[in-house]
Order: structure tokens, then C-alpha cells, then sequence
């Protein structure tokens, strides 16, 4: 099928595999459930398109303008989406496992529920971004901007989060088993409740202690992912160990069962490595620590 007659027409179910459809003019076309895997879409313009269910596996869309795009359901594996516009696009449920979207501008789109296994998000924006419930297991977002995006239960496992922007973010119940995420820079979402009894954890000595942050303890959060109380109950540590030293004051021994306090502990919020029980509020951050 010609580009003349894909501008002319609405195309359902199109067989257009591999046709060269680079810098084409789709702005706004239907293209629900077309098949165009593999096709060389580099820098077309498909703003406002209708690409449900569509097929674009192996597709070059490198540069390609999708802002807007209902890619809903799509079939993106391997597809090249580096550079690619694609802020406020609906890519609910699409899978894009494997795809290259260094690079690509993702602000504001909607990623619920889709397949970014093993994807490249290096340097992508995804800020304000729905990913709840999304799989980006072994994806890389090594600089990435997630900036208040919604992550909340999507699968984090094995990620590359280095370097990723993620304040404001909420990671509820997200899923960052041996994830990498060395110098994170994140917001008071990712970090402690501001009210009630909860789970922490810390690294003494090298061995990772299990807290139980009280309720009645006061605790604060600054602009990253490490958190301060002045009070914690000692749940467990790494090894089954009782007790273990502080790593900054000898005279501080965490023991199990025990409640620790810290009496000078600093009000202020911003000064992150003042005086109080520094914690993290997943294993795999304090191990990352």
C-alpha cells in the first residue's frame, strides 16, 4: 500500500510490512491494528494517530513525532523509539519489551500495565508519567527523569535506576528487588511515611538491620531516598546476630527486641546527615548504600 493511499483512506487491519514511511505525514490517521512491523517510520509525523492494537515490532520510529498517539495494546517489541516524541501518548497495556527509547520524550503518557521488560529508557524523560503497574524488570533508566511519575506496583526488579530523577515519584509497593540504585535522587513519596508504624531497614557493620520505625517516633526525609528517626525498635539483623555496633558511634548498640532513641536527635529536615537513626525504606537501597 502506497503512502498517497495511507493519507487517503482510513486503514484497518493495513498490510504495509516494511514500507519505507520515512518522514511521512500520518498526523492524526487510523491505523488501529495495521501491521507494520519493521517498517522505516524514522521522523514521521504521527501526533494524534490511531495505533491500537497495531503492530509496529521491529519498527524504526526513531525521531518519529507520536505525541498524542493512542498506542494502546500496541505491539512495539524491539521497535526504535530513540528520540521519539511520544509525551501524552496512551501505550496502556503495549508492549514495548526490548525497545530502544533512550532519548525519547515520555512526559505526561500513560504506561499502565505495559511491557517495558529489558527496554532502554536511558535519559528518557518520564516525567509525570503513569507506570503504575507497569513491568520494567531489567529495563535500563539510567538517567532517566521520573520526576512525579506514578509507579506505584510496577515490577523494578533488576533495573538500572542510576542516576534517575525521582523526586516526587511514588514507588508504592513498587517492585526494586536488585534493582541498581546508586545515586538516586528521589522525593518524599519514595521516602517515610509522615504518619504511623512502618518497616525500614539500615546497614551496620556491613549486615543489613530490620527497624520498626514506631509510631510515636519523629522522622524526616530531605531530597533523597535516606531517611532519619529518633526512634526505632530492632527487628532483626543480617546473620542472625543479637546486637550490633553503630558505624559512627561505638557507644550505639542496635540489639534485637530492643527499642534504640536518639536524644539530640536534629528537627531539620535538610540537614540529612545530622544527628538520628539513619534508615532506607527497602533492603535493596540500604545494600546499595
Amino acid at each position: 500500500m502506497k503512502l498517497n493511499e495511507i493519507k487517503k483512506q482510513i486503514l484497518l487491519n493495513a498490510g504495509i510490512t516494511e514500507e519505507d514511511l520515512r518522514s511521512a505525514d500520518l498526523r492524526g490517521a487510523n491505523l488501529r491494528s495495521a501491521d507494520l512491523s519493521g517498517a522505516n517510520l524514522s521522523g514521521a509525523n504521527l501526533s494524534s494517530a490511531d495505533l491500537r492494537s497495531a503492530d509496529l515490532s521491529g519498527a524504526n520510529l526513531s525521531g518519529a513525532d507520536l505525541s498524542g498517539a493512542d498506542l494502546s495494546s500496541a505491539y512495539l517489541r524491539s521497535a526504535n523509539l530513540s528520540g521519539a516524541n511520544l509525551s501524552s501518548a496512551y501505550l496502556s497495556g503495549a508492549d514495548l519489551s526490548g525497545a530502544d527509547l533512550s532519548g525519547a520524550d515520555l512526559s505526561g503518557a500513560d504506561l499502565s500495565s505495559a511491557y517495558l521488560r529489558s527496554a532502554d529508557l536511558s535519559g528518557a524523560n518520564l516525567s509525570g508519567a503513569d507506570l503504575s503497574g507497569a513491568d520494567l524488570s531489567g529495563a535500563n533508566l539510567s538517567g532517566a527523569n521520573l520526576s512525579g511519575a506514578n509507579l506505584r506496583s510496577a515490577n523494578l526488579s533488576g533495573a538500572n535506576l542510576s542516576s534517575a530523577d525521582l523526586r516526587s515519584a511514588d514507588l508504592s509497593r513498587a517492585n526494586l528487588s536488585g534493582a541498581k540504585i546508586s545515586s538516586l535522587t528521589c522525593g518524599i513519596t519514595l521516602n517515610c511515611p509522615e504518619e504511623g508504624a512502618f518497616i525500614a531497614f539500615k546497614k551496620c557493620k556491613g549486615k543489613i538491620v530490620k527497624l520498626l520505625i514506631t509510631e510515636d517516633a519523629s522522622r524526616l526525609s530531605a531530597t533523597t531516598y535516606k531517611c532519619r528517626a529518633n526512634k526505632a525498635k530492632v527487628l532483626e539483623i543480617e546473620g542472625g546476630l543479637s546486637e550490633i555496633r553503630s558505624d559512627y558511634d561505638s557507644n550505639f548498640i542496635y540489639k534485637v527486641g530492643e527499642i534504640v532513641e536518639v536524644h539530640d536527635f536534629d528537627e531539620n529536615r535538610w540537614n540529612e546527615c545530622s544527628s538520628g537513626i539513619h534508615f532506607f525504606m527497602s533492603k535493596e537501597m540500604a545494600k546499595q548504600y
